[in-house]
């Protein structure tokens, strides 16, 4: 059984750079599937952000690529986000979540953690 956590501080300044790392359990993160970042901000839908493949390529939303990258630690089947001069309005919940392909469902998300950029 695929597991997937995500951990990472959930207070943020704003213009710091938010860091947040998926936990991987009961697979690889170098076969096959792709993983990715996705946020929920308060009161609005689903947004993605970006995705890491098997490979380690790397693909981003085009509205965050310039902020956003996301990285990986084969050794400790972890992958992690990062992104920079946060605001107000990058306040959500963030899950990861494994995909196939690029037309397929997500199959396995984390709980998602909550994210708050206040001073």
């Amino acid at each position: 059984q695929v597991q997937l956590q995500e951990s990472g501080p959930g207070l943020v300044k704003p213009s710091q750079t938010l860091s947040l790392t998926c936990t991987v359990s009961g697979g690889s993160i170098t076969y096959y599937y792709s993983w990715s970042w996705i946020r929920q901000p308060p009161g609005k839908g689903l947004e993605w952000m970006g995705v890491i493949a098997s490979d380690g390529s790397t693909y981003y939303s085009p509205s965050l690529k310039s902020r956003t990258s996301i990285s990986r630690d084969t050794s400790k089947t972890q992958f992690s986000l990062q992104l920079s001069s946060v605001t107000p309005e990058d306040t959500a919940v963030y899950y990861c979540a494994r995909v196939a392909g690029i037309t397929d469902p997500y199959d396995y998300w984390g709980q998602g953690t909550q994210v708050t950029v206040s001073s």
